[in-house]
């Protein structure tokens, strides 16, 4: 038990200074780091459903489209290119639909269905990081702005740290029993206080956004970010398996770190674009 946890703050403690280190260091490290994370996340979503004897999925074309899908959308944030970068992503897309046609494989449709979730719910949200990480001011130059990714992660580790603790010390409720028996109503309160209480100290540190806007988008990462949890949960629930993988000694596997990530990033590029229509 007491080499389990110290394997696991370990383990933990490298995740968060790679991740740290890499985002606020350069563009070209965070493109590398999240390319990665993106393409062994894929792989290791098909990995996982190949598992099931009726899904066939072909990792090698998902995996390519997820690199793809970021590349693409780093060089239109970047104004490098223009929208035409996606179309190539587009025949891919409709090659993983008219393959099937022709593979003759048991069940196209499950293939299908999760060869497509592997770029909706797994590549999509890495890809959007870079709506986050670039933005062009008035004149059209693009700067490289690392405070707003950075928060995301800090504001779901900072929940994840706060839901376990209150709900360790007060959690009686449960929140979502069917799928995450643990978690309880107590820890998710006391996680987003957490949270937001955070959110006032990057207003400090990074104005470019009012602090109401900050703490606007720390609920919104604390909110999403558990369901984006409670998804993952409920897939591996589907499939049998307490952990994605075992790349990470002590946490598991790449889903299993970023699942929160998931959901909260989309979430999170919707509410900032949805304050800056309001302003």
């Amino acid at each position: 038990m007491k080499n389990n946890f110290i394997q696991r703050a370990v383990t933990g403690a490298l995740i968060v200074a790679v991740l740290v280190g890499c985002i606020i260091f350069s563009p070209l490290t965070f493109a590398i780091l999240f390319v990665l994370i993106s393409s062994m996340a894929v792989h290791e979503f098909c990995l996982l459903v190949n598992q099931n004897e009726d899904v066939s999925t072909n990792t090698v074309i998902n995996v390519l489209g997820g690199v793809y899908l970021f590349f693409s959308f780093l060089g239109f944030c970047m104004g490098l290119t223009g929208s035409q970068i996606f179309i190539p992503y587009l025949f891919l897309l409709i090659y993983l639909l008219i393959s099937e046609l022709y593979l003759k494989k048991e069940n196209p449709v499950i293939n299908l269905a999760y060869s497509m979730l592997s770029q909706l719910y797994v590549a999509l949200p890495f890809a959007l990081l870079n709506v986050l990480a670039f933005q062009s001011d008035i004149t059209g130059a693009v700067t490289f702005n690392y405070a707003l990714p950075l928060s995301i992660f800090i504001f779901i580790w900072l929940n994840d740290t706060g839901a376990y603790c209150f709900g360790t010390l007060f959690g009686k409720h449960r929140l979502f029993e069917r799928i995450s028996p643990k978690k309880s109503w107590e820890g998710s309160i006391g996680g987003g206080i957490i949270t937001l209480a955070s959110s006032f100290v990057f207003a400090h540190f990074f104005p470019f956004i009012s602090p109401l806007a900050w703490a606007g988008l720390s609920l919104t990462v604390c909110i999403f970010g558990t369901w984006g949890d409670l998804v993952e949960s409920m897939i591996k629930r589907h499939m049998k398996i307490k952990d994605s993988g075992s790349i990470f000694p002590g946490h598991g596997g790449i889903l299993d770190r970023f699942d929160s990530a998931m959901i909260a990033i989309p979430a999170s590029v919707i509410y900032l674009y949805t304050i800056s229509l309001l302003k």
